[in-house]
């Protein structure tokens, strides 16, 4: 089912690159975004969890560094049967965890300092937990590939909204073809987001079962979530970009309105409410 989500999402998202390629250059532009979209599909699935672990100054951590949060992924990744991955801290107060790698022989897991702050042991090995559920679904390289392409989508969408204010004073079927692009840079962007949202809602969900039977304590991680939720919304990650909010355990931008009615995570209120019935 994954390979088939995989598909989907490559499938579309390159379709968008190439409609935005042509409306900024016709058939050449076109042709440049195919190119591009085939070099983003070969260096997104080798490269993007670096990617994404530099954008956000994520520093790895060995057991020596942190011997409290390694020894607990450690002990997790046993339970669930899987590989140690890499463990990373990133240098933010805004509370949450990601996990990226292309598959669970190459994954990492990131946590704030925010979170380690805010969250008992307990609720901590649940988002954990959580992270390596997406790990073990094979859920990180989906979600990598979308945050690569949703960033290369927004800055073509840029370029077509710079294209569409500096095209004044030309004739009316360039101004035609410039509402066109215009429209396109705000649809895209847009579209790419339903993607996205369409593919990790269901995806959370999963994660977060699949993570409460890997540390038995569904609770502790609907605790940490109600946690989270309340913290993020008075500390959101200010680092955070939309083309990567997908990633996280919740979502990064909740400060905003306008994110929660693009949220790609499911209602928290839902989220919470599966996990307590897993204790009955």
């Amino acid at each position: 089912m994954n390979r088939l989500k995989l598909f989907f999402l490559l499938t579309c998202l390159t379709l968008l690159l190439v409609t935005m390629g042509s409306a900024i250059g016709g058939q050449s532009g076109m042709f440049i975004a195919f190119v591009l979209a085939c070099g983003m599909n070969f260096f997104s699935y080798w490269y993007s969890d670096k990617i994404i672990l530099k954008m956000y100054k994520a520093r790895e951590v060995s057991e020596l560094d942190n011997p409290t949060l390694y020894r607990m992924v450690r002990r997790l990744s046993q339970q669930a049967g899987m590989p140690m991955p890499k463990v990373y801290i990133i240098p933010s107060e805004g509370p949450n965890a990601f996990a990226t790698g292309r598959n669970p022989q190459h994954a990492a897991v990131a946590a704030t300092e925010g979170i380690m702050r805010i969250l008992s042991v307990d609720e901590l090995e649940g988002v954990m937990a959580h992270e390596l559920a997406h790990v073990k679904n094979r859920d990180t390289l989906i979600s990598a590939i979308a945050a690569t392409f949703a960033g290369a989508i927004s800055m073509l969408g840029n370029m077509l909204q710079w294209a569409a204010i500096f095209g004044s004073g030309r004739s009316e079927d360039e101004e035609g073809g410039l509402l066109g692009s215009l429209a396109m840079a705000i649809i895209a962007p847009m579209a790419a987001m339903l993607i996205q949202m369409s593919i990790s809602r269901s995806r959370e969900y999963l994660a977060d079962a699949t993570g409460a039977r890997i540390c038995g304590k569904p609770l502790a991680l609907a605790n940490a979530l109600r946690k989270l939720q309340q913290a993020s919304t008075m500390l959101p990650m200010r680092e955070a970009t939309p083309a990567t909010s997908h990633l996280f355990i919740v979502n990064p931008l909740a400060g905003s309105s306008l994110f929660k009615l693009f949220s790609t995570h499911p209602p928290m209120e839902e989220r919470i409410a599966r996990l307590e019935a897993m204790m009955f």
